[in-house]
């Protein structure tokens, strides 16, 4: 190495001052050829994604920081020849909470696939047991392989048509806007609220004004969508159709296309980008459950997609990295460049795109595809008991006989949306019963935060079961006890079944847990290893399949019935939702007496 030259001492300064300012001469050394890296990737090819090329460059890294790119040497080298060298993959939404898995284990799950950095909402979480949730979070987060940056949950409760744990108004969120990690305000779901000019959600607007502001605004569209956007929500990721997306990307939104567990959205909209509109989208999952993070991967699957629909792999690749990092403000991660943080990939192959190695912050954690480093522990302390339940008994479940017809929720396949139905009702000894021959099934959501004996009933349509229940402490997005069943007895069997679990998911057959899977943090999440979780989920689709279901995903399509948000037709502890007029309706109905069944 060449002879170092010398610089003056650090001045006056904090402490902290003049570690920066070390920190900043070692890198300006590195850089110049100097001071020998702490590591260099030699002789891959990195991705450009300023210049859209691929380069062949050695890359230096000095304290966790991109020196240079150029021909380095140093006494730490990883053999990069002929493979591709890549910023790592930011989610640009996700809910931790929906991958079943305690922040740790998460992570120990993503970084294999090349994500490096997660924007979590902890909306679920938050929506159970408020601040305490958050602060949770925060913490068994913190020193992972995986940076968790996160956006504070909007809307808790997310209605006022259902019943939450907590209740989050602006007061409660600002304290937390002081944490490092914490960027913004998460989903704005109450768009019909935005809309009226409620105070209270102005007011959380309002006290995030300068920050990431993001949307969640299914379907809305024209002068109600102006309004939406015009009071600073920058992002949305409930696109579904290509128009929607392209109405709403001439607006100003940076559009999240999703493709997670339920929703999937991707190859519909995909062909909507194109190099000159690129950098406005971002990939991101939403909500995606362990098992297709086992089988199928994190980002490194989106970007595959997205490729094999005909993306160029840069412009994949900047969807899940450089845009996203851009979108929320974060100057020094997404991108192979000096002063960028050393979150780097070594790609064996871009088509498809196969992550061989991962360095995050300056060091090896993945090789060979293998996690490498000591395992960090799964912290799970520190979230109290989140199963509150008035005794009550199958009986609760009743319906009633009344004039009309009865409003069903119709399923959409693969989308979280749903339709209202209007259905004759199947009657026996004066009540309203389950339908599986018509497969109209009861539907059912049990209070669980507070004890109040609130007990929503209502039917829904698309499931297929024969015979049984499921139900699941898993309920966007206050997370009561939804269960979906052909008999009270059952349904009764399935609910008691996740309460014993405090929270969880249990399929029933003639009274029996025929498959059971725990989640003991706050009813949403396991403290158990990914593997673990994967088998008890596949437990419970197997059993799901046994009793009929026709969903491949039924308690995934469970957990949403109950989000009133989402069109058209929900149930909640408070009764059935006509989301687009945003009000509770009764199940039976005079409307549709003509139509067919």
């Amino acid at each position: 190495m060449a002879e170092r030259e010398r610089t003056p001492a650090a001045g006056g300064g904090t402490p902290r001052t003049v570690k920066r300012i070390d920190r900043v001469k070692r890198l300006i050394e590195t850089a110049r050829g100097k001071r020998d890296p702490d590591l260099v990737l030699k002789g891959g090819r990195v991705l450009d994604l300023f210049s859209a090329e691929i380069v062949r460059a050695d890359v230096a890294i000095c304290d966790g920081r991109i020196a240079g790119l150029g021909d380095y040497d140093g006494p730490q080298v990883i053999d990069a020849e002929g493979a591709f060298i890549s910023p790592g993959f930011i989610d640009g939404h996700i809910h931790p909470e929906s991958t079943l898995l305690a922040p740790a284990e998460l992570a120990r799950a993503l970084v294999p696939h090349g994500t490096t950095a997660i924007m979590a909402d902890p909306h679920e979480i938050a929506n159970v047991l408020g601040g305490e949730g958050i602060r949770f979070l925060l913490k068994a987060s913190r020193g992972l392989p995986v940076d968790f940056w996160f956006l504070l949950p909007s809307c808790v409760p997310a209605t006022d048509l259902e019943t939450a744990g907590a209740s989050l108004s602006a007061r409660d969120l600002t304290p937390f806007r002081r944490e490092r990690r914490v960027l913004g305000l998460a989903e704005m779901m109450n768009y019909p609220g935005v809309l009226s000019g409620s105070g209270p959600l102005l007011e959380k607007l309002d006290a995030f004004r300068g920050r990431s502001r993001e949307g969640h605004a299914p379907l809305l569209a024209g002068p109600d969508l102006n309004a939406y956007i015009a009071c600073g929500i920058g992002s949305d990721h409930e696109c579904t159709a290509q128009a929607e997306a392209r109405e709403k990307l001439r607006l100003g939104m940076h559009i999240m296309i999703r493709e997670g567990t339920q929703a999937k959205n991707l190859r519909e909209l995909i062909s909507l980008v194109n190099p000159r509109n690129s950098r406005r989208f971002s990939l991101v999952t939403d909500d995606l459950h362990p098992h297709d993070l086992l089988a199928k991967g994190h980002l490194d699957h989106l970007v595959n997609m997205a490729v094999a629909a005909g993306l160029d792999p840069l412009e994949a690749i900047r969807m899940a990295s450089i845009n996203t990092a851009e979108y929320f403000g974060l100057r020094d991660v997404g991108a192979v460049a000096p002063g960028y943080r050393a979150d780097l990939l070594i790609l064996s192959s871009l088509r498809p795109v196969t992550v061989h190695s991962v360095i995050k912050g300056g060091r090896p954690v993945v090789a060979g595809g293998v996690l490498t480093g000591p395992r960090a522990a799964t912290a799970c302390g520190g979230c109290r008991a989140s199963m509150h339940i008035r005794p009550f008994g199958p009986e609760a479940f009743g319906v009633p006989r009344e004039e009309g017809r009865i409003r069903v929720i119709g399923l959409v396949p693969d989308q979280i949306l749903t339709r209202q139905l209007l259905r004759e009702p199947s009657i026996r000894d004066g009540m309203v019963v389950s339908d599986s021959a018509r497969d109209i099934l009861k539907l059912v959501v049990v209070e669980r935060h507070g004890a109040t004996g609130r007990i929503g009933v209502g039917f829904v349509q698309g499931f297929g079961l024969r015979e049984g229940a499921l139900a699941s402490s898993v309920a966007h997005d206050s997370h009561n006890i939804i269960a979906v069943g052909c008999d009270d007895a059952d349904l009764f069997g399935a609910v008691t079944a996740v309460a014993g679990m405090q929270g969880g998911m249990a399929a029933v057959l003639r009274g029996e847990i025929v498959a059971g899977l725990p989640l003991p943090i706050a009813g949403l999440m396991s403290d158990r290893p990914l593997a673990e979780v994967v088998r008890g989920w596949e437990g419970l689709r197997r059993a799901a399949r046994r009793l009929g279901s026709l969903p491949e995903e039924p308690f995934m399509v469970l957990s949403f019935l109950a989000l009133p948000v989402i069109p058209e037709l929900k149930l909640t502890d408070r009764g059935l939702v006509d989301v687009n007029r945003f009000m509770h309706v009764p199940t039976f109905t005079a409307e549709g007496r003509k139509n067919p069944c």
